[in-house]
């Protein structure tokens, strides 16, 4: 364990750690991010992420937190008061025991596919979303339904947002999210996939889509590709697209929210690849 520090004011350091809360560009300068809670942070150290700095209230730990303050390899491990905890925690009355501020991993397409994974990958791809709340949905689901992993395109929320990480209850830290900035760099990345003999589709999800889901084949390498939450798929990622897909739906609600009819399509798929393998 690295020697212990202690912060008793808000001095530089605290206010880098609580600018990368709400300030999009120094996370991204800085290339690291805040993150509490046990499960995210249960998922982090089993996931073998880079602990910049692991930070505890000066109140007695529980047994769990002390395991992890005691076992866990970090740059600095780091003391501070109730308060200045709070503070970092998003809470006005209570401190977290543990905070982590963990390195931003590469924006690298690659890592989406796991050679070790025996199931066809299925990419899920966020295209210019609004909400760091439905960032969150969707990675979750994609986590909860057997998905490879994540992309975020275009001007976009960014899915290290402390409500990202809180919405995707942890599943951030166990599915892989990559930033890119178009749809040219995850076309690319496709075909190179594909010259290498798998034969991968690009699939769109939008209300007006012309293949319905339950005809819809997700049972082969897939990118799926979900619009932003107002305008949808634009027309580079339409043209782009092996087919649209389009979830039926009953009732006067005349769509659904884009990280929900994500995870529809994710559901279907799960069933669809358990139901091959006799599951």
């Amino acid at each position: 364990m690295s020697p212990e520090l202690r912060i008793h004011s808000r001095n530089a350091t605290f206010q880098e750690w609580h600018a990368l809360l709400g300030n999009r560009t120094k996370r991204s300068r800085r290339r690291e991010f805040v993150v509490q809670g046990v499960r995210p942070l249960t998922l982090a150290l089993e996931r073998g992420w880079t602990v910049r700095a692991l930070l505890r209230t000066q109140a007695p730990l529980s047994s769990w937190a002390e395991g992890v303050w005691q076992g866990t390899a970090a740059q600095a491990h780091v003391i501070l008061p109730q308060e200045l905890m709070a503070e970092l925690g998003g809470k006005d009355e209570s401190a977290p025991e543990l905070l982590a501020v963990l390195e931003l991993p590469a924006d690298d397409l690659d890592r989406l596919v796991d050679p070790g994974r025996a199931h066809q990958p299925l990419v899920t791809v966020f295209d210019r979303p609004g909400s760091p709340g439905n960032i969150g949905t969707l990675v979750r689901s994609v986590d909860a339904f057997g998905g490879s992993g994540v992309v975020v395109t275009g001007h976009a929320a960014d899915p290290y947002d402390p409500r990202c990480v809180r919405a995707s209850t942890g599943s951030l830290l166990s599915v892989p999210v990559v930033r890119v900035p178009s749809h040219a760099e995850v076309l690319a990345w496709v075909r190179g996939r594909s010259a290498d003999g798998a034969a991968w589709q690009v699939l769109g999800l939008d209300e007006g889509g012309d293949l319905p889901l339950v005809e819809a084949d997700l049972s082969g390498p897939t990118v799926l590709v979900v619009g932003n939450e107002t305008r949808g798929l634009t027309r580079a990622w339409r043209e782009a697209c092996d087919a649209v897909v389009s979830i039926p739906m009953v009732g006067s609600a005349s769509s659904l929210n884009a990280a929900v009819a994500g995870s529809v399509v994710l559901h279907e798929a799960l069933r669809q690849r358990q139901a091959l393998r006799g599951c």
